[in-house]
Formats: C-alpha cells, sequence, structure tokens
C-alpha cells in the first residue's frame, strides 16, 4: 500500500481483527473508541436494513465498511494522514483544494478497504 503505509514506522497498533461484528467493535474499541457510537449505530441500521430488505447485503456492505475503517485506524500514521486529508476537506476554501484533500482520503480509505478484501 503505497499511501496507507507511507510512513516507515508506521506499524500496526494491534492485529487485524476477524470481520466480524464482534472482532471489528472490539479492535474500535481499543484503536478509536470515539468511533464506538457510529459503529454501534451502522451496526443496528445494516440490521433493520437487511430485515427490512429479507437481505444480507447491508451486513456484508456495513462490515466491509468498518474493517476498512479499522484497517486505517490500526496504523497510527495512516490513520492520521486520512483525518488529516479529511479535515483539511472540510475547511478548504475552494472546491479544488477540497477536491485534493477528499482524493487523498480515499485513496487510503480504497487501499485499506483492498487490503481487508484480500486477507
Amino acid at each position: 500500500m503505497s499511501v496507507q503505509h507511507a510512513e516507515h514506522d508506521d506499524v500496526p497498533a494491534i492485529p487485524r481483527p476477524d470481520r466480524t461484528p464482534r472482532g471489528l467493535r472490539a479492535a474500535c474499541a481499543i484503536v478509536a473508541p470515539h468511533l464506538l457510537p457510529s459503529y454501534d449505530q451502522a451496526k443496528d441500521q445494516a440490521l433493520t436494513e437487511a430485515l427490512q430488505h429479507n437481505s444480507v447485503r447491508p451486513v456484508h456492505a456495513y462490515l466491509a465498511h468498518w474493517a476498512a475503517l479499522i484497517e486505517i485506524e490500526r496504523h497510527p500514521g495512516t490513520a492520521k494522514a486520512y483525518h488529516r486529508a479529511e479535515y483539511l476537506a472540510r475547511i478548504a476554501t475552494t472546491p479544488d483544494e477540497a477536491r485534493a484533500h477528499l482524493t487523498t482520503a480515499s485513496v487510503i480509505y480504497r487501499e485499506a478497504a483492498e487490503a481487508v478484501r484480500d486477507a
């Protein structure tokens, strides 16, 4: 991962968790406890949608998304770069500036999603 592990000392804070609701929540509690309310809300929403649509797709989507987010958060340098890019996009003064920072964040997210998908 070129962008995600750009910092040589960006050693994972924890091992990659199992891609299960319990495994991802436990990892979230360690590397990003401030995200636990969002995690729980996303899980509840995915389960509700799964029941409403009689489909497991919402659950798979939630697991994929949170696996990618936790993959980012496992790497302190990557998480710092990701959050910085998101912040800079929010405070950008021009659309081009915002686009550039959002591109950085999306590359980091995509690379994290690929890493956990291939794992």
